[in-house]
Parts: C-alpha cells; sequence; structure tokens
C-alpha cells in the first residue's frame, strides 16, 4: 500500500529535539521508527533500495526494522540489544530518535535512553495489549520525569483497524498513565508496517480524527532548560589557562553572569566570576544558562575540584548524608539491605551502603509493600546512607540534578531519583561528627582543653603550634591560645601583677570552655606560674581539662629566649618576671610532664598528641573521618614492621659492643694463662657470642614487662 511521503523540505536550524521510542520488545517498535524515517523523507534512495534488497534476501516485504538493527547479532536474534540515536526531520523541525530496546533484559538501555529525551512514544500492540513491559517502561518514564508522552497503538492492520479495539487499549493505557501521574499528549492508531497514520492521516482508519504520528510530535515545543531555577554548576574538571585556572561544567539550571558571586559547596567558599571563557568567539560571553558547557574564572583562587557544586547565595544544594531515593533495579543478582555501591551524583560519586529497603513498589498495580529484596527490574524506595556528606536535590525540585546512577564497580547496575533528602541529616557534617566522637570518648561532658603551663622558653607555644599543625594534618578542629597574643588582644588592659595574672588565667579559661563547648580541641599556651590559678581554669573548663606541665631548667630558658627577656629581667628592666623576680608553682599532680630541655620538638610532640589521642579518642574520632585506605594502612604496617626490625637491630649491635669491650679482659687473662693467642682468643670469642644471646633476650624481655612503661613522660634528649 503506497502512501504519502512528506516533501523534503530543509528544517530550520537549531537543536534537534531528542525523543525517546519505548515499547515491549515485539510490539513494533523497529518498525516504527523506520517507517517513521522512511515517510518523512530522511531516508536517501540508496538506503531504500538497499533495506528492500535485504528484505527481498530474506523473502520479506520490505522490513523497516532492518534500518534499526544494524548489527548482524542484533537481525540473528531479532532484538535490539542497544540504544541508537538516528536523526529525521520534518517541515517544523529536526528530531534525533533515541532507540531504546524493549526487551526486558535491556531495561538499562532503554533508562539511558530516556534520561536525555525530551518527550518518548510509547509503543503499544493493538492485538496483545497492555503487556508488563509497556507498564514498566511507563513506570520509568514517570521515574526519570519525563511527561511528554504520546501513544502510539500499532498493528491496527491486524485486527482490521477497529475502533473499540483502539479504544479499549486507548483507555487501559490511559488508566495506568493516570494513575502514575501522566497525562499522554495523544493516542494515535497506527500501522507502521504499511504506513497508517505515520506522517499522514490514513484511509484505512477513516473514524480517526486526530493528528499524525508526526503532527503530534510537531504540536509540542521541547522543553526549555530550567534556566529560572536555582544556580547548579556541577564542576567537571578545573583547566589551567596560563596563570590562571578555568572551573568547567555545564550548568543543569539557573544562569550566571560576570561578576556574579558563587558559594562552591562542600566546603562553601565564595569568589565572583572573573571571566567566561568562549573558544572559537569573537564576542566576549557576559552570561550563560542550563544546557550551556561553560569555562570560568574566578576572581581569587579557591581550592574546587571535580564533584563541587557551584551555586548562588541563596538556594544551595542540601548537604547530606542520608536520602530516601526511587530505584528502579537493574542487576541479575537482588538488592538487599547492607549493600556497598556507588552513587553517582552529577559529576561526583559518593562511597554509599543501603541503609534499609523502604519499600518495594509493584508497578503493574502501583501498590507498595515492605519486603527483605529487590529482584531485577524492581522498583523500591532506600535509604542510601554515605560516608561523606553529598550534595543533593530533591527530583521534585531539580529534576536534572536530583537524579543519578548506582554502580557496582564499573557496572551500572541502577536508576534512582532523590525521592527525599533528609533535613534532620543535615548537621551530620564531618565537624559535628568530630564533636560528638570526641565528647563520647570525653564522658559527653566538652570538647579536650589541653593546658601547658611552665617558664616562659619551656617550649610551650612551640608544642602548641606543632600539636595544632598534626590535627589539621589529620582533620581534626583545634585552637591555639598563646599567652602572647592573649596580651595583645583579649588581655591587653591587664599588668603583670598577681591579681592581673589571675583575671588573665580566668578570661583565658572562659574563652577556652567557650571553644570546647563549640567542638574544639583547645590547646593553651599559658605560664599560669599559680597552682590555685590553675585549679580554678580546671573548675571553669570542667572535665576536658589536662594540665600538662612542659618542664626545662632556667638555663635552657634562658638560652631559648629569642627576646632577650630573662637578660633585661636580671637588669631589672623587666619587673614580675616568671622565674627570675616572680615565683612560679610547679605542678605538684600534673596529668602529664612534658621535659624539653634535651628533647627534640618531635619527640615531645609526639608524646603530646599520644596523651590526647588516649585521653580523648582523638585517634579514633580521626580515623572516623579520614577512614584509612588499605594502601596506607599496609604501607603503616611495613613501616611498624621496619621500625621493630631496626630496633632489634639496635639491640643487638648494643650487645655486641657493650660485651666485645668487656670480653678484653677475659681475653688478657686468658692469654697471661695460657700464653697461647689463640686459645685466649677462642676462649673470649666464646664468652662474647654467650653473653651477647643473653644480653639480646635479657633486653626483650624487659621491653615487653609493663612497669617499664610510665604515666609520666620523662624525654631525656635525643
Amino acid at each position: 500500500m503506497a502512501h504519502d511521503v512528506i516533501p523534503l523540505v530543509r528544517a530550520p536550524h537549531g537543536r534537534a529535539m531528542p525523543i525517546v521510542i519505548v515499547g515491549h520488545v515485539d510490539h513494533g517498535k523497529s518498525t516504527l521508527v523506520g517507517r517513521l524515517l522512511h515517510d518523512t523523507n530522511s531516508l536517501s534512495d540508496a538506503k531504500v533500495a538497499q533495506l528492500r534488497a535485504m528484505s527481498a534476501k530474506r523473502g520479506l516485504d520490505v522490513e523497516w526494522s532492518f534500518l534499526l538493527d544494524a548489527l548482524q547479532v542484533e537481525r540473528d536474534q531479532g532484538i535490539t540489544v542497544d540504544a541508537t540515536q538516528v536523526w529525521f526531520q520534518t517541515l517544523r523541525r529536526r528530531y534525533v530518535i533515541i532507540d531504546a530496546p524493549g526487551h526486558r533484559e535491556f531495561l538499562r538501555n532503554t533508562l539511558t535512553g530516556a534520561a536525555s529525551a525530551d518527550a518518548a512514544i510509547l509503543v503499544v500492540d493493538a492485538k496483545i495489549g497492555v503487556s508488563e513491559q509497556t507498564r514498566r517502561h511507563a513506570y520509568l518514564l514517570n521515574l526519570i520525569g519525563l511527561k511528554q508522552v504520546i501513544v502510539a497503538i500499532n498493528k491496527m492492520d491486524l485486527v482490521g483497524g477497529d475502533r473499540d479495539r483502539f479504544d479499549d487499549v486507548a483507555s487501559e493505557v490511559g488508566e495506568y498513565l493516570a494513575g502514575i501521574g501522566v497525562r499522554p499528549l495523544a493516542s494515535i492508531p497506527v500501522s507502521a508496517k504499511h504506513g497508517d497514520n505515520i506522517a499522514t492521516a490514513s484511509a484505512s482508519m477513516p473514524w480517526y480524527r486526530g493528528p499524525s504520528l508526526v503532527e503530534a510530535l510537531d504540536a509540542h515545543e521541547p522543553l526549555p532548560p530550567p534556566a529560572q531555577g536555582p544556580l547548579r554548576l556541577p564542576v567537571q574538571d578545573v583547566y589551567r589557562l596560563g596563570d590562571r585556572r578555568a572551573i568547567v561544567g555545564r550548568i543543569e539550571s539557573g544562569r550566571l553572569s560576570v561578576g556574579d558571586e558563587l558559594r562552591f559547596a562542600p566546603h562553601g567558599a565564595t569568589a565572583r566570576v572573573a571571566s567566561i571563557e568562549a573558544w572559537g568567539r569573537a564576542e566576549r560571553q557576559v552570561s550563560a544558562e542550563a544546557g550551556e558547557s561553560v569555562a570560568i574564572t574566578l576572581d581569587e583562587e579557591l581550592f574546587v575540584e571535580r564533584g563541587h557544586v557551584a551555586s548562588n547565595l541563596d538556594g544551595r544544594p542540601l548537604e547530606t548524608s542520608v536520602v530516601i531515593a526511587k530505584v528502579i533495579w537493574l542487576d541479575r543478582q537482588p538488592l538487599v539491605a547492607g549493600r556497598r555501591l556507588s552513587l553517582r551524583l552529577n559529576t561526583a560519586r559518593h562511597d554509599v551502603t543501603v541503609d534499609a529497603i523502604e519499600r518495594v513498589i509493584d508497578v503493574d498495580t502501583l501498590t507498595d509493600a515492605a519486603a527483605d529484596r529487590v529482584d531485577q527490574n524492581g522498583v523500591a524506595l532506600l535509604r542510601l546512607r554515605s560516608k561523606r556528606p553529598m550534595l543533593v536535590d530533591s527530583f521534585a525540585s531539580s529534576p536534572r540534578t536530583g537524579r543519578g546512577a548506582l554502580v557496582d564497580g564499573y557496572r551500572v547496575v541502577g536508576g534512582c531519583i532523590v525521592e527525599q533528602t533528609l533535613v534532620d541529616s543535615v548537621d551530620n557534617t564531618a565537624e559535628r561528627r568530630l564533636t560528638s566522637d570526641v565528647r563520647g570518648a570525653n564522658g559527653g561532658d566538652s570538647s579536650p582543653v589541653i593546658w601547658l603551663t611552665g617558664l616562659s622558653g619551656a617550649g610551650k607555644s612551640t608544642l602548641a603550634t606543632a600539636l595544632q599543625r598534626r590535627f589539621t594534618a589529620r582533620g581534626l578542629r583545634s585552637h591555639v591560645l598563646d599567652g602572647d597574643e592573649l596580651r595583645r588582644g583579649l588581655s591587653s588592659d591587664l599588668d603583670f601583677s598577681t591579681q592581673a595574672r589571675s583575671e588573665n588565667v580566668r578570661r583565658v579559661a572562659e574563652v577556652s570552655h567557650l571553644f570546647a563547648e563549640a567542638g574544639m580541641t583547645v590547646i593553651v599556651a599559658l605560664i599560669s606560674p599559680s597552682a590555685a590559678d590553675r585549679a580554678h581554669a580546671r573548675k571553669i573548663v570542667g572535665g576536658g581539662f589536662r594540665e600538662v606541665y612542659v618542664r626545662a631548667d632556667l638555663e635552657t630558658c634562658r638560652s631559648r629566649d629569642p627576646k632577650g627577656l630573662y637578660a633585661r629581667a636580671k637588669a631589672g628592666e623587666v619587673r614580675q618576671f616568671t622565674g627570675i623576680s616572680a615565683p612560679y608553682e610547679i605542678p605538684t599532680a600534673p596529668d602529664l610532664v612534658l621535659d624539653t630541655t634535651g628533647a627534640s620538638v618531635e619527640r615531645s610532640v609526639g608524646a603530646l598528641e599520644q596523651f590526647v589521642d588516649t585521653n580523648f579518642g582523638t585517634g579514633r574520632a580521626a580515623k572516623a573521618l579520614n577512614p584509612e585506605p588499605e594502601a596506607g594502612r599496609l604501607a603503616k604496617r611495613a613501616a611498624a614492621m621496619l621500625r621493630s626490625s631496626e630496633s632489634h637491630a639496635r639491640s643487638i649491635a648494643k650487645a655486641v659492643s657493650w660485651r666485645a669491650t668487656g670480653s678484653l679482659d677475659t681475653f688478657v687473662v686468658a692469654l697471661l694463662i695460657t700464653g697461647n693467642t689463640r686459645l685466649a682468643g677462642g676462649v673470649a670469642a666464646t664468652e662474647l657470642l654467650t653473653k651477647i644471646g643473653l644480653y639480646y633476650l635479657h633486653e626483650r624481655v624487659w621491653a615487653l614487662l609493663p612497669w617499664g612503661r610510665r604515666r609520666t613522660v620523662e624525654l631525656q634528649g635525643r
């Protein structure tokens, strides 16, 4: 049967509108695509001739589905195995068809194809009617937010163009779509094999007065990019442009202009857009909007990397570690709670654990029920938890940034949309977890306040700063309150009288308490010479207070004094100088003593760090925030083994050295008695080897005894 073909007229230039065609594997989807291309005059004569020849070779009439089933394996199996993109044009616009396979094993490809489409054609066999796969495909379209759906009731030639049959099938599909919140743009009776109602009205079904398939497509507009929404620019990469850094990504929603101030999540740093880079354009671009891929530079350098998200100052994405996601599960292995996967959201990838399977949805009846597993192609609501905070939008508020994919290794095992972002988990950030962990280790009182006391020049400030650097490197928050700095600010109104020193200590204790309450580890470096003042500080701070006596003899302190204060105090130029003209009360029961007289800074700060870790669980907190990679753990283990080997070697070397010296006496005595040098040497060597072994054994046993460990750490030089 001959059918009209749309005259070839060049369609307007511009973006081709992406559409997806879905349907059960036997409902004639590929035939519909082939026919659509032919009837819109989008095929060359050579391609049509090739198609006719190919069909004749197999003893068939023109088989339009061969056009898409390009792979020989597909022809052999009679199924389409991958999504294919083909282009056609009408008098109004250009289209790109994302042909998605209909077989249930290939639902993954359907999901991929449909995710990038503006509209969909749902193909249903008029004779068979609505199948399970029809419902599943329809639900999938709704799952990814594709609302523009045209229903093509195909193979109307097999039911003799019967109107009643069309009405029944169209009604069934319409009711299901209405159940999931989709209103079809049109329901059209077609025969892809014969071209009925594809590009023009069919004479075989005069009762149908609606649009043809092409007319229905042309009747609606492509979806506009969400330029009116909040700005979302997921960072894809950072490029070097000479001495500048360009941040590259696709604007998923909203718009930006040169001069706009952007906030980059998750760290929250802000900067203004200095330029929008354009390659191959004469004019400078001053603004960009949703749908555009851009490279921007900032007016100041920030640490930005792939996965970060730029937004306006208000309306930034939510930062959370727990989301409720609606998932279509594609893997053959059923999904159960506790499974670890990766969640791809925009350009970020998060390690997540399936906390719980909230509900499993029956796509046939649209009911849901509790379940302990999700089978292949099943749809479920899952509670997903990540180790680190994720930047998310709900699908309802931002469809383009509210959907993602679940990945197991390199396999996509599920598609998902974010149904709910749990507001109460916003505070579950790294910093809050640190606070919780440290407080938990501290009996729930507060964070640690490490109070370093000692003479000027004992090394308090040096140790405090070094400890803070170590904590920062481990991801722990800490702050140093240094006596000299406090005297220039908080206590600048105080002199060095006894009363003023007491007030200074009180103020520092109060400030320390506030910092500790905020979850900060506080390191105080203050002479605080009075035992009573230190006791008062302990009372103010509470259970987190630890007094550390940084001890050094007076001569050592004088030698370290870079300001010459000791000399000036001795000369009478500085009054009330602790250790010279003012007393210092040595702590009688400090929590820790660090003797820095001959110790290196590294050894002293190492002992201090270990003390804090042991008392407050900061080691566990840091490990929770920065889980040690397996490679790092193994490297540390190897280093520990190496240190152990070095320790053993050192013990052996000491034993040899010590006993070799002692065996000289034995050699001399044996030589005097026997007069035989060789014999004397043998006796001395035998004694040397025997005692070396006994000495080494003696050293190792003592090293293992618990009494050798002292609560007070005395550092006795290098």
